[in-house]
């Protein structure tokens, strides 16, 4: 029987795409189904964006292995894939005893994952390394680093496409059937799709794929984390990500995070929900990490206030205990064709690459995979025009006229890398999606001088009704009608 793909994978986001990359190595037939419109409007860009080192998590498990692994290959991912990345360290604080016993304790646990350079400093260090940090003493942690979640999903994504994936957006799978032979039939919201093999990497609903494709029992927490981004001249005081020390439970409360863009991200706080699509914003988690983001950033003031988000953890917690649990990576032979992922949470943006060669090397156990001769791990980012000095800006916009028409002002981001955006290799087309390629609207105006242009850029290259553009998710019409009798021209 003639197959679709060889191997399809379920979720597109920074595991599902890292995957994807990954098996884009050997001569296979790669298809990725995405339910959403873009590659990054869940859980792998709504997050701090830390490459963690490996000091929380327990020793031996695949948390702790694949965090240490992707903390140490990072800079030459990030080369590779053209991503903004810098890596900073951390500080994790302390207030009392406490604390320090904590830390010490986690220091000891680092070590033994095999983290680096892990010391307890005084405050008279701190203040050398960022005087804006709170606490009275602390643990550094030089290998940590910080990175843009959007740019690296979406950099994973087009080099797999480049080496030959082929990624469905805004396709839902509803069911599965399993077919002779170990295949699989996949039913989805677009039609049907056959594979040799599937690999679930749904994220928030892994575990609801794992029973549609045969393994069943999974209890996924969704705990929602709500955040507020400040300004850059906040950014200007904060040299590096400040953390409080870890709870009892091995779990961080609210922290303040320098972005690579020059922003300050503080938060986030932690409530499980019981709707895996709740990114609202409410008054009572705003009020309390402006407390608790207090104590880690000195300079936590609302004058700085831009926006605030929230994203969604899918923590897999035990059953009855409902005890936190490591990362799922199986392969059951009770069920053949399936490669399972569940749980994976932070640190799963340090931990994609791994896991992903992890996964292939499960689907390599069973069959001999032949190498991709043409496989290109470089891909090439958008050029950011306000990154340039004067003379390279004054050569692009030789080269290109577009480069000489700034769109975001907040931003600088200039008609060429819009239009770059606009026709980007997943096909992506919302008003979101060009903000996540660009940080069009990620100013201080957050879109007010913007977001009509980039919406006008959609229409005229794709050819768009108004009634068509849409902000991100599915249905989110940037326009339902027309007033006083207008019409589009």
């Amino acid at each position: 029987m003639k197959y679709d793909y060889d191997v399809i994978v379920i979720g597109g986001g920074v595991v599902g795409s890292a995957i994807a990359r990954e098996l884009t190595r050997y001569r296979l037939k790669i298809g990725v189904l995405e339910k959403e419109s873009d590659v990054c409007t869940q859980t792998s860009g709504r997050n701090t964006g830390m490459l963690h080192a490996g000091f929380l998590y327990k020793t031996g498990s695949l948390k702790a292995q694949c965090a240490v692994e992707g903390n140490a290959e990072f800079d030459q991912v990030a080369k590779e894939l053209d991503v903004p990345f810098k890596r900073t360290g951390k500080l994790i604080v302390g207030f009392t005893p406490e604390h320090r016993e904590r830390l010490e304790r986690f220091m000891e646990r680092g070590k033994a994952n095999g983290v680096p350079g892990l010391e307890i400093i005084d405050r008279a260090r701190m203040d050398e390394i960022d005087p804006s940090a709170g606490g009275n003493f602390a643990m550094y942690c030089p290998t940590s680093g910080i990175l843009d979640p959007f740019q690296y999903t979406i950099a994973l994504a087009e080099n797999a496409v480049k080496n030959g994936a082929v990624y469905h957006l805004n396709t839902e799978v509803t069911g599965a059937q399993a077919l002779e032979g170990g295949a699989h039939l996949l039913h989805t919201n677009k039609g049907d799709f056959t594979s040799r093999w599937v690999v679930n990497s749904a994220g928030l609903n892994s575990a609801k794929v794992s029973e549609m494709l045969g393994i069943p029992g999974y209890v996924i927490a969704p705990i929602k984390g709500e955040y507020f981004v400040l300004d850059k001249k906040a950014g200007a005081f904060a040299k590096i990500p400040v953390y409080p020390a870890p709870n009892p439970n091995n779990t961080f409360d609210t922290h303040a995070t320098p972005t690579v863009d020059g922003n300050v991200l503080v938060g986030p706080d932690s409530l499980e929900v019981d709707d895996f699509t709740d990114y609202s914003a409410t008054q009572a988690s705003m009020d309390g990490l402006i407390e608790s983001g207090s104590r880690m950033f000195k300079h936590m003031k609302r004058e700085y206030f831009i926006r605030n988000f929230a994203g969604i953890r899918p923590k897999l917690i035990d059953p009855v205990t409902r005890e936190i649990q490591d990362f799922k990576l199986e392969l059951r032979p009770e069920v053949p064709g399936v490669i399972n992922l569940v749980g994976i949470e932070s640190p799963g943006v340090t931990s994609a690459l791994p896991l992903a060669r992890r996964a292939a090397a499960l689907l390599a156990g069973q069959e001999k995979l032949e190498p991709n001769p043409s496989f290109d791990p470089i891909r090439k980012g958008i050029v950011k025009f306000s990154e340039q000095d004067r003379e390279t800006q004054a050569k692009l916009i030789a080269q290109d006229p577009n480069y000489g028409e700034i769109v975001c002002r907040c931003e600088t981001v200039t008609r060429a890398e819009i239009l770059q955006a606009i026709h980007n290799p997943l096909g992506v087309c919302t008003v979101n999606g060009i903000k996540y390629r660009t940080r069009a609207s990620m100013g201080r105006c957050q879109g007010g001088y913007c977001e009509t242009r980039i919406t006008a850029m959609i229409r005229e290259e794709l050819n768009k009704k108004p009634e068509q553009v849409e902000l991100g998710f599915k249905g989110s019409w940037m326009f339902t009608g027309f007033m006083k009798g207008g019409a589009a021209k």
